[in-house]
């Protein structure tokens, strides 16, 4: 039993290496299966357009009666 994967040998490396590759596709699989498949789905967005400009001031200057 090592417990160093630098004294492994060849056949646990390649097995390590087909675990984390079948894991991997397993994932992206399921990502790609989960997504939305609804292709209007931008379609509903409202859309907001800008109205007249503002403008907008402010005075620090205080007023004393």
């Amino acid at each position: 039993m090592n417990h160093s994967f630098h004294s492994v040998d060849r056949a646990t490396h390649l097995k390590i290496v087909v675990v984390a590759l079948v894991a991997g596709i397993a994932v992206t699989a399921f990502g790609i299966a989960a997504r939305s498949t609804l292709d209007d789905s931008q379609a509903a967005a409202h859309v907001i357009k800008a109205g007249k400009p503002v403008v907008v001031t402010s005075s620090d200057n205080a007023v004393i009666r």
